[in-house]
């Protein structure tokens, strides 16, 4: 396997940093921490590129909050430098890892993504009878960070870049230890789920990327020692067609066996085989071998926010081109669906 080396360099460049403040602010120019940001632009990124050369950087405090949509999950927010240094990382190395990849893993890459995912879905639901649906149980606050460092450094050998994942990924040790659901694995003792670092702040675009990196032992495992040719990952949810059901039970019990290597679990309600002409819920639809449509609760969610925002709208807090930012991208989502009516 071909190693990277003499990566740190280019992560640091002047011009790498700038084009990951240009990343970080999208969207959030008009936040007060990036205009803060912004008026000492050249000083910041020389004093980001000093620390990072000189190895004095350490990550800042994060600002945590809870979103309710679609489940309830804790958020991290880095300060606004710390997601310079995050987007300058990727910016570098995300490229060169998504060769490693494989086909079938739809979630933070480009040209993949939710549609893309439920379109291959629709493909493999109309060749096979069964599917195999499955959730990692408290994914992001679960992940080992010996275990992923480990997976690192095998392909890693710029000993400066892995410094600098080390830094961020053991910032992130505490905040999800509430989240995380103890399991003891193979060759635990007592102390063992208690001792060890684990999770990935949700938020940070590290976290993303390092959590696809993570499972893609998991992609390699199922494609190339399994030899399931029908399989779908986006994140930590995964799907498996076939069609015998018999298979697809023989394929479970390797896995949960093998996530257990990674110090992972299935989530117990979200661990199903069934019939693929009932219909499964993938990516915000429910995906039929002759069409497609909205989850219910999707189209639940998208009617209590409308009733959200006419409520804002009318107390001045919200104006209409962020309401109409939010239809548009519902509307886009809802258009990959059997939905020409309900749109209209």
């Amino acid at each position: 396997m071909k190693t990277l080396k003499n990566l740190y360099p280019e992560i640091t460049e002047y011009k790498n940093l700038y084009l990951a403040f240009k990343n970080a602010a999208k969207g959030k120019r008009w936040k007060p921490y990036v205009e803060q940001f912004k008026i000492n632009l050249e000083r910041e990124l020389f004093q980001l590129q000093d620390e990072l050369r000189s190895k004095t950087y350490q990550p800042g405090h994060y600002y945590n909050f809870y979103i309710t949509e679609p489940k309830r999950r804790l958020v991290s927010a880095a300060p606004f430098r710390d997601r310079v240094v995050h987007h300058a990382i990727c910016n570098i190395i995300e490229p060169v890892y998504d060769k490693i990849f494989i086909y079938d893993s739809y979630a933070c890459r480009k040209e993949k993504g939710q549609h893309k995912a439920a379109d291959r879905f629709t493909k493999f639901c109309r060749a096979n009878k069964y599917v195999y649906k499955c959730d990692i149980q408290k994914y992001f606050p679960s992940i080992d960070h010996e275990i992923l460092f480990s997976i690192l450094k095998r392909k890693i050998k710029d000993h400066e870049l892995l410094w600098l994942l080390k830094c961020i990924i053991q910032s992130g040790k505490d905040i999800l230890k509430d989240e995380y659901i103890v399991h003891w694995y193979p060759g635990d003792d007592l102390l063992s789920p208690v001792e060890r670092n684990r999770g990935l702040p949700i938020g940070n675009l590290t976290s993303q990327f390092l959590a696809n990196v993570y499972l893609n032992e998991l992609d390699y495992f199922v494609k190339f020692m399994l030899r399931c040719h029908y399989y779908i990952r986006y994140m930590d949810d995964f799907v498996i067609f076939s069609n015998s059901k018999t298979e697809l039970r023989k394929i479970r019990e390797e896995i949960i066996n093998y996530l257990a290597t990674l110090r992972l679990s299935v989530h117990p309600k979200k661990d199903n085989i069934f019939p693929v002409t009932q219909g499964t819920d993938f990516m915000g639809y429910r995906i039929f071998q002759t069409h497609r449509r909205l989850r219910k609760s999707n189209i639940k969610i998208f009617i209590k926010r409308m009733k959200i925002f006419q409520e804002k709208y009318k107390a001045g807090t919200i104006n209409f081109q962020s309401i109409n930012q939010s239809v548009q991208s519902w509307i886009g989502h809802a258009c990959h669906a059997d939905t020409w009516y309900l749109r209209k």
